[in-house]
C-alpha cells in the first residue's frame, strides 16, 4: 500500500526537527529531499567515530551562513575543512570589518567609482576587504618569518590566521578551527587575496616556499587512519572534488551529503550528484548518500538546526 501524503502543520509552532519530519511526511518535491538530507546530516555529525569532512566555497562565508559553519566547528562536529582561498579572505576581513546588505540590481559602474564591491546582493567596501586583508596578512607573515618559518602548508597558514583573529570573533571559521585544532586545507591557495599577499611577501623573502605536499600528506593520514569517513559538501568546485578525490583511496566515502544549485546535464563536477561519484570509487556503493538541490544560505541553517536538535535529544 503506498504511503499517504500528509499535510504540513505549522499552527502548533513546531521545532525545526519536527517541521523537517513533517516535510518528509508531506512527500512532495524538494521538501522530502531536504528531510532526507537532515536525516543523513544528523547521522554524519552525530557519529563521533567517523572522520567528518566539511567542504565549501568562499562566497557563503561573506554571508551570515558563516555563523552556521563556525558553530559546527566550534561544537566539535567537523574533523577537517577543505575550502578555497576566498574563505581565508572573507573570514579574516569580517573578523575586523563589516560587510553590508546590497541588491542584485545595483549599478556596478557606480559601485566601482565609489570603491564598493558587489558580491551577489551584498556590498563590501574596498577598505573592508583588500586593505584589511593586506594589513593583517603582512603582520601574520612577518611574524611567521621572524619565528623561523621558511616552508608553509596551507593548513599551517590557516592555523596562523585563526590564531591572529581575536577570540571574541565567535563567528570566525578560522578562529573556531584554531581553537579546536581542526585542519583547514586550501588546495587553490593562490586564488584569492591571501594568496596574493603570499606572493607579494615572497618577492622580498624568496626562501619562503609553499608546502602543498604537507597538506596532501595530512589528508592521506586522515583518510587512511579513519574508521569511516563522511562528508558534508556545500557547492562544488575544487573543495568538493578534493574531498571525494582523497576518499577514493579508501574505496570511497561511507556517507555523503551534497547541497548544490548546479545542474547535472552540463557534465560539471559541481553538478554531479553523489551517485555519479560511486562509479569513480569516491563514494562507496553501500554508502548513505543524498544530493539536495537548493541554495546553501537557505537550506543549511534549517538543516543544521534540525540535525543538532535531533542529536542533542
Amino acid at each position: 500500500m503506498p504511503r499517504k501524503v500528509e499535510d504540513i502543520r505549522i499552527d502548533d509552532h513546531p521545532s525545526l526537527d519536527v517541521l523537517v519530519r513533517r516535510m518528509e511526511a508531506a512527500g512532495g518535491f524538494s521538501a522530502k529531499e531536504v528531510a532526507a538530507g537532515v536525516d543523513l546530516l544528523a547521522r554524519i555529525l552525530g557519529d563521533r567515530k567517523m572522520t567528518r569532512f566539511l567542504s565549501f566555497p568562499a562566497d557563503i562565508v561573506a554571508t551570515g551562513t558563516r555563523g552556521v559553519l563556525a558553530t559546527l566547528l566550534r561544537e566539535g562536529y567537523v574533523d577537517v575543512v577543505i575550502t578555497t582561498c576566498g574563505t581565508l579572505d572573507h573570514d579574516l576581513a569580517r573578523a575586523f570589518r563589516p560587510y553590508y546588505h546590497g541588491a542584485w540590481d545595483l549599478d556596478d559602474a557606480d559601485l566601482h567609482r565609489r570603491h564598493l564591491y558587489r558580491l551577489g546582493n551584498l556590498v563590501i567596501p574596498e577598505a573592508n576587504y583588500g586593505a584589511i586583508v593586506e594589513r593583517k596578512m603582512r603582520g601574520i607573515l612577518q611574524q611567521l618569518w621572524a619565528d623561523g618559518t621558511r616552508k608553509l602548508s596551507t593548513q599551517a597558514l590557516a592555523h596562523a590566521i585563526g590564531g591572529a583573529i581575536p577570540a571574541r570573533a565567535r563567528s570566525s571559521i578560522l578562529r573556531a578551527a584554531y581553537e579546536r585544532n581542526v585542519p583547514v586545507i586550501v588546495p587553490g591557495i593562490t586564488d584569492g587575496a591571501v594568496g596574493s599577499q603570499l606572493w607579494l611577501f615572497w618577492q622580498d623573502h624568496r626562501e619562503l616556499t609553499l608546502d602543498l605536499f604537507a597538506d596532501e600528506q595530512a589528508l592521506s593520514d586522515l583518510v587512511f587512519e579513519a574508521k569511516r569517513t563522511g562528508a558534508v559538501m556545500l557547492g562544488g568546485g575544487i573543495s568538493k572534488h578534493h574531498t571525494i578525490w582523497w576518499n577514493q583511496f579508501r574505496d570511497g566515502l561511507d556517507a555523503a551529503l551534497y547541497i548544490t544549485t548546479a545542474v547535472e546535464w552540463d557534465g560539471s563536477l559541481s553538478g554531479a550528484r553523489t551517485r555519479e561519484a560511486i562509479s569513480w570509487g569516491k563514494v562507496k556503493p553501500s554508502a548513505r548518500h543524498t544530493t539536495v538541490e537548493g541554495d546553501v544560505t537557505v537550506l543549511l541553517p534549517l538543516m543544521v538546526g534540525a540535525a543538532l536538535e535531533r542529536i542533542r535529544k
